[in-house]
């Protein structure tokens, strides 16, 4: 199953008819759809008025193939495309003439229509189309397959760049696993010749086997206080099942917006362990590939 993001964009218009064809007054229909992240879906629609009664069914289209996503949806009628002015007919004027003259009778100081406000309501009316709905429902369907194709690419593009962040992600830990140990003897060795300094300075002797074993008790101790294979142990937990959601696919967002949290507490622990520059350089560097991941993975769906 393939990842998607919730960044994308898509169009489709309905194909104008010729201007010397019988479908020339018949109306072009435009849509568009653009998403962006989200925590949840989001839709919103802007829509022509003729258009605001297929909201409900777009909407729930919609929600049949996006699962998070601040999502918009614009759709408009195109003008027509010889722009000629069509002539009311005798019905449509008379149907205008009969409303005016109620609504006046109810309200005598209401204004009587203007020649141009009669164009605009009988040139409407007339340029709908009885399948508008279905018509409008087909162009949204061919706009959503083409943002969905998006979202899986740029989603594709998203996993392919965190795989390579878990992989360096991976070699730093591998850098700083056998640090442990070498500073563990550094320390042991530390401790033997400022023990040796002191008994040196007072004139004291003190015999191989009590300062081994003062030297190996201050390691021991000094190796506890640094100790990060814990830490280690669960990031390459948190790395394995990184790779596995984005190998799996589907609705992984969330999941691993999770997880990098726990790979970036793992992090700040190792530096905060830290005894060497190297190791600190190690976990400044592994919270730098961290933060790029969580820049990302807030895009996946």
């Amino acid at each position: 199953m393939a990842v998607y993001s919730m960044t994308g964009y898509a169009t489709a218009q309905s194909g104008s008819p010729s201007p010397g064809s019988s479908d020339a007054a018949q109306p072009a229909l435009g849509l568009e759809i653009r998403s962006v992240n989200s925590r949840f879906l989001d839709l919103a629609f802007k829509l022509q008025d003729d258009l605001r009664g297929t909201e409900p069914a777009l909407r729930e289209l919609l929600g049949t193939r996006l699962k998070r996503g601040k999502v918009e949806v614009r759709a408009w009628i195109e003008g027509r495309s010889d722009g000629a002015l069509r002539t009311p007919s005798p019905a449509d004027l008379q149907k205008l003439v009969g409303l005016q003259d109620s609504i006046q009778a109810w309200c005598p100081k209401a204004a009587p229509l203007s020649v141009a406000e009669v164009l605009h309501l009988t040139a409407r009316q007339q340029s709908l189309p009885g399948g508008l709905h279905e018509q409008l429902l087909a162009l949204a369907q061919t706009a959503l397959d083409g943002l969905v194709d998006a979202r899986q690419r740029e989603g594709q593009r998203l996993a392919t760049m965190l795989l390579d962040r878990l992989q360096q992600l991976r070699q730093l830990a591998a850098d700083a696993q056998p640090l442990i140990p070498q500073l563990v003897a550094q320390q042991r060795q530390r401790f033997l010749d400022r023990w040796a300094e002191a008994l040196g300075a007072g004139g004291a002797t003190m015999n191989a086997e009590t300062a081994n074993d003062r030297a190996l008790t201050e390691a021991t101790a000094f190796a506890i206080r640094i100790d990060v294979a814990e830490e280690l142990t669960r990031l390459d937990s948190h790395l394995i099942e990184i790779e596995r959601l984005l190998k799996k696919g589907g609705e992984t967002g969330k999941r691993l917006d999770f997880l990098i949290q726990e790979l970036h507490r793992e992090a700040n622990t190792l530096g905060s362990k830290s005894s060497s520059l190297e190791l600190t350089r190690i976990s400044v560097d592994m919270k730098v590939l961290i933060e790029q991941m969580r820049e990302q993975v807030q895009n996946l769906e």
